[in-house]
């Protein structure tokens, strides 16, 4: 079984998936790096040359052929859920958890990490824009998740932790 993080950027999934992976004693695997490393250029390249679509495209693949391999811990990308082929494989493949954060958190994490790199948000309302992205995506996020963990107010311990206890079955 896979361990699955889904949800919108900034939410944590590559530095949980990280710390997670690390406990599990189980490979890491982030979607985004493997569709950057596959296309040869960055993720805001491919959405200047290719579009959304494109990159979609490209996203789906990586998902199918990593979903259907065992025992890892994937991170996706923010809008992996968007197409149903990708949502079904990964709930096939695993245990998809929905990291989930207010939109104006996310937003700060964003920023610290670097706004450029977030082809979604840009423009002259970037937190607005991402606002208007967790409205849009809810309910995929809902359809692909199996459970749902708020990383507000939470380090990646606390967070990596009810995680851990959710896959020993035990309350959080």
């Amino acid at each position: 079984m896979n361990i699955v993080l889904i949800g919108l950027m900034g939410s944590g999934k590559s530095a949980v998936g990280r710390l997670l992976a690390e406990r599990l004693g189980r490979p890491f695997v982030d979607t985004d790096a493997l569709v950057e490393a596959e296309a040869g250029r960055p993720i805001p390249a491919i959405f200047a040359e290719e579009g959304e679509e494109g990159f979609r495209r490209r996203e789906a693949e990586v998902i199918r052929r990593v979903a259907a391999r065992d025992g890892q811990v994937i991170a996706t990308g923010g809008g992996a859920v968007l197409w149903a082929e990708s949502r079904e494989a990964l709930r096939q493949g695993g245990l998809v958890v929905w990291l989930d954060a207010p939109p104006e958190t996310l937003f700060r994490r964003a920023l610290a990490q670097g706004i450029a790199q977030r082809p979604l948000l840009a423009g002259p309302d970037p937190l607005g824009r991402l606002r208007d992205l967790a409205e849009a995506r809810q309910a995929a996020y809902a359809a692909a998740a199996h459970v749902r963990v708020s990383t507000e107010n939470r380090s990646l311990h606390e967070i990596v932790a009810e995680i851990m206890n959710i896959l020993r079955g035990q309350p959080t």
